[in-house]
């Protein structure tokens, strides 16, 4: 029996029975349709996550305290760090002193991280004003009480209002307004968008005071910005050195850049879509054992036409690759149609808004055939049992067969 007429035999088998082969084909649809949909959620995730990190700059460097809990950083690190004597390779640094808190304006209220700030830290983070100004030297020299808000906490508290001018309470303090920031949005710094900034004299003496033993003003972390992209390891070596001087010999802090950030999240994402993309395998799976209960069904049903052509001189080998190629077609077109549907879902998903994040997704013509090559393999294997019943039925026996 050629190939050519197997697979002849097959189409006609399957065509005879369009309704069962369409319900057997649902299992596998679903199943790599689930699988395309997840990697291109996931996906998209991960170019977010690594254009956002990077939208903060890639010239980057953070200081923060090391595992052992206790906040060593201090304000004189910071100015420390600006000595272009000792760290020639870095431009500006920014410290900060973060906390969280509830901010209250006409009824409204809104959780926000309250973040203490210099001057300079829109510009060493990259941050824009939407309306309004940023926090000035003159803010920072007299501890003024006034604030800038996120993007997100506005909305929250003012709707679409432009809040520049108007009182809120910060904790139990009262703050003017002067500004708003542009969105950062998205799924990984939403957190960017709820927060609240604050002169960072204001933070530590009006909202926030803690010090080290030795009476030295403690910060939450501190932002370099370095010259030279080309000079970011250089500047980590740099900083490392004097901080490590600056602490009595001890390494109690860390220095981490936007590459580690983007690697540390972007290893998260993956195994968060590989637990997705798992998942939707068991679909997938399920799918391939409801193939293979259907061609036992149809063994069990065709045993009298499997007993006619063995006796008209049909080997084994005709037989079995008969009903391989069955479940192989079913798979495959199962797959096929499972990669269109999940193209078409995942294009219906980018950009639409869940629970307030924007999805994006990013369909990969390599995880499209990947699911193709799994879905042919599910096929095969589990065509191969009903294909080896059907070729082992003795003909007197399969003739007999009502």
């Amino acid at each position: 029996m050629t190939p050519l007429l197997t697979l002849q035999t097959a189409l006609a088998s399957l065509g005879s029975n369009k309704l069962r082969a369409g319900l057997t084909l649902l299992g596998v649809v679903i199943g790599v349709a689930a699988v395309i949909t997840a990697l291109a959620v996931g996906r998209g995730a991960q170019e977010q996550v690594s254009e956002q990190i990077e939208a903060l700059g890639t010239n980057l460097l953070f200081v923060q305290p090391g595992q052992g809990g206790d906040n060593t950083l201090t304000l004189d690190d910071a100015i420390a760090l600006q000595d272009p004597a000792f760290v020639p390779s870095v431009k500006a640094i920014a410290p900060d002193i973060r906390s969280g808190g509830t901010v209250r304006a006409f009824g409204e209220s809104s959780f926000a991280q309250i973040t203490g700030i210099t001057s300079n830290y829109a510009e060493v983070r990259n941050f824009e004003i939407a309306s309004g100004r940023f926090i000035s030297p003159v803010d920072v020299r007299n501890n003024s009480e006034v604030v800038v808000l996120g993007s997100s906490v506005s909305t929250n508290l003012f709707g679409n209002r432009d809040p520049v001018g108007v009182p809120v309470r910060v904790g139990n303090k009262q703050f003017t307004v002067i500004g708003v920031l542009e969105s950062k949005g998205g799924n990984a710094f939403g957190i960017e968008d709820l927060q609240v900034m604050v002169p960072i004299t204001t933070a530590y003496y009006r909202l926030s005071s803690t010090r080290t033993g030795l009476g030295e003003i403690t910060v939450t972390s501190i932002n370099a910005q370095v010259a030279d992209v080309d000079d970011m390891a250089l500047a980590n070596e740099e900083m490392s050195t004097l901080l490590f001087l600056r602490h009595g010999g001890e390494e109690d802090f860390t220095i981490t850049n936007q590459e580690d950030t983007i690697e540390t999240l972007q290893s998260t994402e993956s195994t968060f879509v590989l637990l997705l993309g798992a998942i939707a395998g068991i679909s997938l799976l399920v799918g391939g054992i409801g193939i293979m209960n259907i061609m036992m069904v149809s063994v069990t049903e065709r045993t009298r036409e499997i007993g006619i052509r063995k006796a008209m001189g049909a080997k084994r080998r005709d037989i079995a690759m008969q009903f391989l190629a069955e479940a192989t077609f079913l798979s495959i077109g199962g797959g096929i149609v499972g990669v269109g549907l999940g193209l078409g879902i995942s294009a219906l998903a980018d950009g639409t808004t869940i629970g307030g994040e924007q999805l994006a997704t990013v369909f990969s013509g390599d995880v499209a055939l990947l699911a193709l090559v799994v879905s042919a393999g599910v096929g095969l294997f589990f065509g191969i049992y009903p294909a080896i019943r059907a070729a082992r039925l003795h003909p007197i026996e399969a003739l007999r067969h009502e």
